[in-house]
């Protein structure tokens, strides 16, 4: 399920269902969440460990906020339905408005792609300055508290083992708040599967892939007037990559990735050194070119995880998971914000419904939208040998017909335009079977 198939937000087709959610976890996932909740309680309370800042600044609980990000399209549109003018607003804080392309110089499989017909909007801004945005559009609304140095400690269970809310703590204090509906959004080390267990259910299971990236990035600064962008994802035949993004604050965030690890180093001579051996000159050119401001970030991400929510025979009541507490891709291919406001407008469509049975109903919608990520990301990943995991007949012939749309995408703008989208989560990936550009792809 992709942009295409989710169908349009609408707040209007959302009745009152309850006084009071809670959303454990201030992430992209969590305010996204809290603004459809919005719509369907009195009462919205969004929890963090972390302080929140009233600035665009980088939260501790966040280690991959100073690693490029941008906003795929399925996400920019969703963002645009659950707050009208984000787009606008991000732009005047800073962020950057390119033209995926013009803007994007993207390189892949020994070729840049062509440019497309079309030009395609892309937001690149620093992913602080994009949780900014969503914070300031969402604490203007009347009914949302966020609480932040807020420890979640554990889910509240009534008589039946469904979940009543959450027990948290603020300095030396605890304090139990009650909740008609807790969404966890608290991402990887999300403590819910352990819950389960705990209190008499399964936890459920986990799809795991393990890629070993890891992520170096430097700061540079960047000419008012430069909005260049270089993207290129490792491959087996260069498994070095990395991405160049331009963002608020006259800077470009210059990012450098390795696989099963060849770890991009912390040094800058040496992360120069690295960037030359990549297959465009352009990183290399600009860390030796431009000013370095601030320090290095390193980011490892060890493997593509999935919790299969769906396949759970018996689920408490009370309780949603989305988000990357559901399933964390590889960062290189920038799915994560898109996945989490796609699933969550798929909890308004469910809300749309009433609360029974929402935990069972919203984790099959989100389940779609699930899929053409994970297919995506793991798909490329498997591609190296060092990818420990299954190649389903479908994988190895899916990859085949990939490379061959790559191939075509050096030359044909109409393909590239294509390829992009579906990258994008705009379209789903059988956009890429459609005769228009099958024919394309398969002659000669």
């Amino acid at each position: 399920m992709t942009l295409a198939s989710v169908p349009r937000y609408d707040p209007d087709a959302i009745p009152a269902v309850g006084d009071h959610a809670v959303v454990v976890g201030a992430s992209v996932a969590g305010m996204v969440a809290a603004r459809v909740l919005d719509d369907a309680f009195d009462r919205v309370t969004v929890l963090d460990r972390d302080p929140l800042p009233d600035d665009a600044s980088a939260r501790r609980g966040v280690p991959q906020s100073r690693q490029p990000h941008v906003l795929l399209e399925a996400g920019r549109a969703t963002l645009e339905d659950l707050f009208p003018g984000y787009g606008e607003m991000l732009v005047e804080s800073g962020g950057l408005m390119l033209d995926w392309t013009t803007d994007l110089t993207y390189y892949q499989q020994g070729g840049v792609l062509a440019t497309g017909p079309q030009p395609k909007v892309l937001y690149s801004a620093s992913r602080p300055l994009f949780e900014h945005a969503i914070r300031q559009r969402l604490a203007a609304r009347d009914g949302i508290t966020f609480r932040g140095e807020t420890q979640f400690v554990d889910y509240l269970a009534d008589g039946t083992n469904d979940v009543a809310g959450v027990e948290i703590r603020e300095g030396d204090g605890t304090e139990s708040l009650r909740a008609d509906l807790v969404v966890d959004a608290t991402g990887r080390t999300s403590s819910t599967p352990s819950w389960l267990e705990a209190h008499g259910y399964d936890a459920p299971p986990v799809d795991e892939l393990t890629v070993d990236v890891a992520y170096t990035t430097a700061v540079v600064e960047r000419p008012p007037d430069d909005r260049r962008a270089y993207f290129v994802p490792p491959s087996p035949q260069q498994p070095r990559g990395g991405g160049v993004f331009p963002v608020e604050g006259d800077r470009w965030l210059v990012m450098l990735q390795g696989v099963h690890g060849d770890d991009p180093p912390t040094d800058i001579d040496a992360l120069r050194e690295f960037a030359r051996t990549l297959p465009i000159d352009d990183f290399a050119e600009l860390l030796e070119t431009r000013p370095v401001v601030g320090d290095i970030a390193h980011y490892p991400f060890p493997s593509n995880r999935r919790r299969r929510y769906e396949a759970l025979d018996e689920f408490p009541d009370g309780l949603v998971v989305l988000g990357d507490a559901v399933a964390s891709f590889n960062p290189v291919y920038g799915q994560g914000m898109s996945v989490a406001c796609l699933e969550a407008v798929l909890l308004g469509h469910a809300l749309a419904d009433g609360t029974d049975d929402l935990p069972r109903r919203f984790f099959d919608s989100a389940s779609d939208v699930v899929d053409v990520a994970w297919l995506l990301a793991t798909t490329a990943d498997l591609a190296f040998d060092d990818t420990e995991g299954s190649r389903s007949l479908p994988t190895r012939l899916f990859d085949r017909y990939a490379s061959r749309v790559v191939d075509t995408a050096h030359e044909d703008g109409e393909v590239s335009s294509t390829y992009g989208r579906v990258l994008s989560m705009e379209v789903p990936p059988t956009a890429l079977l459609r005769p228009g550009v099958a024919v394309r792809v398969l002659r000669p």
